[in-house]
């Protein structure tokens, strides 16, 4: 039975203190990792020998966050859970990290595994590596109950001139999308639900997330409500959004390893949809066959 720990922020801080000071030994001088890098056998060698991995959070609901009760949840950690137990990994321990942070620390060794349901985007793609693809995305925007300014995607928040603002998460998809459609009123948030909440404030006219995360996120609120979900369009090319976990790039052993297990769930509906349909998700966020993390990484997808 797959048994998980989650650090407390105090520990987070402690454990990334001495784990800046180890790195460099660790990592054997490469900061990227690699599958012999540190002479002691791969990452995936010594999880499966430690009976422990590591995975980085940003405490986006409902992909991974930290219960009340304090252990981790949501649609990714459900699908790492069965993931590394297949490979022999029982225990997960989890750090919650701002979104930036991600990949950052995942390099510099501070983590093993990045467990947020990341879009796959060439930038990312050139920096660290992407599983196959486990989540398709649609986006929405969080609004004031009413939608008082009629707002329908991010073309309408563009049309309005800046006279509305609009919050995006920092490093997040959406960012981008908003930077590419020229829209100039837009704040940054760290998290998701300060994204909310900047709308609940009245600092933020809309907030742009996948719209999985948002229409999770406020089902219970009553003073912000969520516009139908939309694919993006930029330059006349649908955005196709895909999520995966992510490794070290010199992490082949575990990311193959980890990929022939993946596979075992999306290609069986009913097993993907036994372990997210508890959190939001539907048969529209299973990836087709067809499409592919290297298609997502080289952009070519028209």
């Amino acid at each position: 039975m797959t048994s998980t720990r989650t650090a407390t922020r105090a520990g987070i801080a402690l454990m990334g203190a001495a784990v800046l000071a180890l790195v460099g030994c660790a990592s054997d001088g490469d900061p990227g990792g690699g599958d012999d890098a540190s002479g002691e056998g791969s990452t995936l060698q010594q999880a499966q020998e430690s009976g422990t991995i590591t995975l980085a959070i940003a405490s986006e609901r409902p992909y991974s966050w930290v219960d009340e009760s304090g252990q981790p949840t949501g649609a990714t950690i459900a699908m790492h859970e069965h993931i590394f137990s297949a490979l022999g990994i029982d225990n997960i321990e989890v750090e919650e990290v701002a979104w930036d942070s991600l990949i950052p620390g995942l390099n510099a060794g501070r983590w093993d595994v990045i467990s947020a349901g990341m879009s796959i985007l060439p930038e990312r793609c050139a920096e660290a590596a992407f599983s196959d693809p486990e989540i398709m995305y649609t986006t929405t925007l969080a609004v004031p109950a009413g939608n008082p300014n009629g707002l329908t995607d991010l073309d309408s928040v563009a049309a309005t001139d800046g006279e509305v603002t609009l919050a995006v998460q920092s490093g997040a998809i959406e960012a981008g999308y908003a930077q590419e459609l020229g829209i100039a009123n837009t704040i940054e948030v760290d998290t998701a639900q300060a994204g909310i909440e900047a709308v609940q404030s009245g600092r933020a006219d809309a907030f742009a997330l996948t719209a999985v995360s948002l229409n999770w996120m406020t089902e219970d609120l009553d003073n912000v409500e969520t516009t139908e979900a939309f694919v993006q369009v930029i330059d006349g090319v649908e955005q196709i959004g895909a999520g995966a976990t992510v490794f070290r790039q010199g992490d082949t052993d575990l990311l193959e390893a980890y990929n022939a297990e993946l596979a075992n769930i999306t290609s069986d509906e009913q097993t993907y949809l036994g372990l997210v349909e508890p959190f939001g998700f539907t048969a529209e966020n299973l990836p087709p066959e067809d499409l592919t993390t290297e298609q997502l990484c080289s952009g070519e997808l028209e």
